[in-house]
């Protein structure tokens, strides 16, 4: 068994960023543990969590506004390398009586950083490097004994250093894939950590189980299970820790793929689970009739899945903890992180939309809450899940509810789930179905004047959603060939009654979200 506090470790303070965990993730590809705790974390707590190096993240405030969350100053005086970013590098400045002031000109995406100094931080970067930006403060004035080693068009100040206390600051973000050299620079400050490299995915594989262990020590455990990667994921992760103790329950919205609870039931029901099938689509579909707006349709099925789940699991003996395929994209998009002060994007069924005595009821059990999709993806094949379900596309909890723009009839849901079908089918036979992160369909409340057979039509509309990801934090919009979005727009109006136009979704995330609702 792994044993995580023996690991070497960065930890990263979250001062809000929506990025953290994708800090985290990346450190951990690098083969470093990584942490993310609170930005008001004590000295006291940081040092027993004994970090080769320590991570100041960004995050949406000003360091001179009321109430800007700051750190623990004890972290500058711990003798290992800091590495601020952002909102982290200004808090460095101006705690150590350098000087942050409202830049000139903000910038918000694309960058060239000029390398204009020698540091082991930038190792390997050309002398001008793509970075990417989102900032409207800036650092003026470094603090003493600091260089400047890089700079912007519009910031002059953007890497800052103390080379012999291996103190620095950058002001782009290079956790992000739009930062060509994001990855050399995290690399970079590993090596002046002395990391080892040591974490792989079998040490998630065992950090995960250990959770499990130490969070369920016994009683029964009721997994919510949609057939997704994630939640059959934390299925079989459980089934193998506790055999015996498991209960899958598999709830029937009537806002699932096509054809997709046939397949739920014929995977999970091999004799190694205990898998119990609730048919719940008129309740779902009955309480959902009449509303649009998107937060409250996620409120509603998130009720709705807890009123039908807790009536099954009270049913059941022992019944004392939910498991749930919660991933940190979920809960970092929902709540604030560690209760700081990042923005909440969107509720998530299984995160902010739970009613709040469900703490009462059972004890959650989220072994994937800190992982990415594809940490999620190595654990599955690791755990020896087949591939249709390692590289599933994701699917949101309250399913087609949200892939609907406006309220949720039976007979959009029909032609979502035909759409749908042969969107997939297409991008599968093509062979570019594993190189996607996510593909689907959105149902438009608009109809459209249309040529059908020599006849005029006034149908709907529907939108084909393809995003290139790896973390799901950042998307760039698949660019599919145009002969295949020809023969999937033909194959869509042709076969699915009731739609006479398909257009293509060119947003990237962000501005958007990979989602519609």
């Amino acid at each position: 068994m792994t044993d995580i506090s023996r690991q070497q470790k960065i930890v990263i303070l979250d001062f809000g960023t929506q990025y953290a965990m994708l800090i985290a993730r990346t450190i951990r590809q690098l083969g470093t543990y990584s942490e993310v705790v609170p930005f008001d974390t004590d000295i006291g707590e940081i040092q027993e969590r004994d970090p080769i190096g320590v991570i100041l993240s960004g995050g949406p405030k000003s360091v001179y506004a009321e109430n800007a969350p700051n750190c623990d100053p004890g972290v500058f005086s711990l003798g290992v390398p800091v590495l601020g970013i952002c909102y982290g590098m200004q808090l460095l400045a101006a705690m150590l009586e350098g000087e942050v002031k409202k830049g000139k000109a903000r910038e918000y995406g694309h960058a060239v950083l000029e390398v204009t100094g020698d540091t082991p931080l930038l190792k390997g970067l050309p002398g001008s490097t793509n970075v990417w930006m989102s900032h409207g403060d800036e650092v003026s004035v470094p603090p003493a004994g600091f260089d400047v080693y890089g700079r912007t068009d519009a910031v002059p100040c953007a890497v800052i250093g103390d080379g012999t206390k291996k103190l620095f600051g950058v002001q782009f973000h290079p956790e992000v894939s739009h930062t060509d050299k994001g990855k050399t620079v995290f690399d970079n400050f590993l090596d002046m950590c002395g990391s080892e490299r040591e974490w792989q995915v079998g040490s998630m594989l065992e950090a995960s189980v250990q959770y499990v262990r130490e969070k369920a020590p016994k009683g029964r455990i009721i997994c919510g299970l949609s057939g997704g990667v994630d939640s059959s994921v934390t299925a079989k992760l459980l089934s193998d820790t506790f055999p015996e103790r498991l209960t899958c329950i598999f709830i029937d919205n009537g806002l699932l793929r096509q054809d997709e609870a046939e397949q739920v039931e014929a995977t999970f029901s091999d004799g190694e689970y205990d898998l119990r099938v609730l048919d719940a689509r008129d309740t779902f579909l009955s309480r959902l009739r009449g509303i649009s707006d998107p937060q409250k349709k996620r409120e509603i099925i998130g009720h709705t899945f807890i009123d039908i789940f807790e009536k099954e699991a009270s049913s059941i003996s022992g019944a004392a903890y939910l498991a749930q395929g919660t991933l940190y994209p979920d809960v970092i998009e929902s709540m604030p992180a560690h209760g700081g002060p990042t923005d909440c994007i969107k509720l998530h069924h299984n995160v902010g939309g739970l009613p709040p005595d469900i703490a009462e009821r059972f004890t959650l059990i989220e072994p994937l809450r800190n992982l990415f999709k594809d940490e999620v993806r190595k654990l599955g094949s690791q755990l020896g899940l087949s591939d249709d379900i390692v590289w599933r596309h994701p699917f949101p909890g309250p399913g087609l509810a949200v892939r609907i723009i406006g309220e949720i009839l039976p007979e959009r849901l029909r032609m979502l789930r035909e759409a749908d079908a042969v969107f997939s089918a297409h991008l599968k036979e093509s062979g570019l179905y594993r190189d996607i992160g996510q593909a689907f369909v959105v149902f438009l409340p608009v109809n459209t004047v249309g040529v059908m057979g020599d006849e005029r039509s006034y149908e709907n509309v529907v939108v084909i959603r393809s995003v290139d990801t790896i973390d799901y934090m950042t998307a760039d919009w698949t660019r599919l060939p145009y002969d295949l979005l020809q023969k999937i727009s033909g194959d869509i109006i042709s076969k699915v009654k009731g739609i006479n136009r398909v257009v293509y979704d060119i947003t990237s995330k962000p501005p958007g979200t990979i989602e519609w609702e």
